[in-house]
């Protein structure tokens, strides 16, 4: 199973067209599912992306070949619409290694960044990987986030969002294949 944690909406909604998902709800989460696949949509913010994580993994039995991933848009200075697989994050100054052959590292705020100081900055990653390192039983676990923006988070549109997730679907696939 691939279990996947996307804060916005219109995130989710392009695995949705790509995979034409059902819908349901997990307590107060909107999940959506096939055979092969969970998305949960967390909301925006640390706290609610562990959450969101965390009732997945107490949800479903977690089995050792399970992908986890967390899948969102970011603010970077590089091209708008190019993928970071994230090997390392950062959150609160400290740095949190996931995979130590991937180079991107992704800073992880507490709120919209403006600053153009990192590879890369959201605002979920480290919620997801704070609930992902507890469980001893998730093996495969990983982060890609789409570059929305050069730190300017209110300069795209929910349409724009979910075009950009949609056209990175097939890398993040290959990537973890």
């Amino acid at each position: 199973m691939i279990y996947i944690v996307i804060a916005l909406k219109p995130e989710a909604q392009a695995f949705v067209d790509k995979f034409k998902l059902k819908k349901t709800f997990l307590k107060n989460y909107t999940l959506f599912y096939n055979e092969n696949m969970k998305i949960i949509v967390s909301g925006v913010g640390v706290k609610n992306a562990m959450l969101a994580t965390q009732m997945l993994i107490n949800q479903y039995d977690v089995e050792e070949d399970d992908i986890f991933l967390n899948v969102g848009v970011c603010g970077s200075n590089k091209e708008i619409g190019s993928l970071l697989e994230v090997g390392v994050v950062v959150y609160e100054k400290k740095e949190y290694v996931l995979h130590s052959y991937l180079e991107t590292k992704l800073t992880c705020n507490d709120t919209p960044s403006i600053s153009c100081e990192y590879d890369g900055a959201d605002m979920e990653s480290f919620g997801f990987y704070d609930a992902i390192r507890h469980s001893p039983a998730i093996k495969n676990f990983y982060i890609f986030k789409v570059v929305s923006d050069h730190f300017k988070p209110d300069s795209f549109s929910k349409d724009f969002v979910k075009k950009i997730v949609f056209l990175k679907i097939g890398e993040i696939f290959r990537c973890i294949s």
